[in-house]
């Protein structure tokens, strides 16, 4: 329904930075603004801040420290995305951290790297999260999405569960494998969120996890082999 966006000199990637330390502020900054299709519009140190500057910067793309001194990177990607749906997150984190990982796809980031990247290699992130695409630390998230699966409510025997969804149901996990919120599922479907949240637990219970995340992981198991169909327009 969206179409890629294409980025120039004349129409820059817009970013958004957050991180508490300065010099990586400025760091990053200098590299993102180096690049001709990218302009950093803005930054912040704390959570505060970036919850106040940033939905009025409307940014493409905000790079989010995952650990900061009043909170973390994950809520602000949450609550901006929740005031601004396109936004894509990009979170930047020192630590290989599983949880943060769970945590981030669950807020509807679009992608985590680690601040050991290449700069070259931050700004394809930047430039691939724009463009819609997801970019997740691949070793990271093998990682995870191997434990999840070996989780036991997790088996091969996964098709009847899937049968049991109604269409609406079906609708609703792709657009959780898709890392949409509540709200923005229940905009595409016209749907209240509280309808769009007991689907949800319905369709957890029927699947036999208790986890978004997981649902998440069988959605994208499910969609690869019919990738270009989806339900509705």
């Amino acid at each position: 329904m969206t179409e890629a966006h294409t980025f120039s000199e004349q129409d820059p990637i817009r970013v958004f930075l957050l991180d508490d330390h300065e010099v990586v502020r400025r760091g990053l900054t200098d590299l993102l603004d180096s690049e001709p299709d990218i302009s950093v519009v803005g930054d912040a140190g704390t959570v505060e801040h970036a919850l106040a500057r940033g939905p009025a910067l409307r940014p493409h793309v905000a790079v989010l420290d995952v650990r900061l001194p009043d909170g973390d990177g994950i809520t602000v990607c949450r609550e901006l995305r929740s005031q601004m749906p396109e936004l894509a997150c990009l979170m930047l984190t020192s630590f290989d951290d599983e949880d943060a990982l769970l945590d981030a796809i669950m807020a509807g980031a679009s992608g985590y790297v680690l601040k050991q990247i290449r700069g070259s290699d931050l700004v394809s992130a930047v430039r691939t999260v724009a463009s819609g695409q997801s970019m997740l630390d691949p070793a990271t998230t093998a990682r995870l999405m191997h434990s999840l699966r070996a989780d036991p409510a997790e088996s091969p025997g996964m098709s009847p569960e899937l049968a049991s969804l109604s269409p609406r149901e079906r609708d609703i996990l792709a657009l959780i494998g898709e890392g949409l919120t509540n709200r923005e599922i229940g905009k595409k479907l016209y749907l209240s969120e509280k309808t769009v949240k007991n689907h949800i637990s319905r369709l957890l219970a029927k699947l036999g996890v208790q986890r978004r995340v997981q649902a998440a992981v069988i959605a994208s198991q499910v969609e690869r082999p019919n990738t270009g169909e989806r339900p509705g327009r």
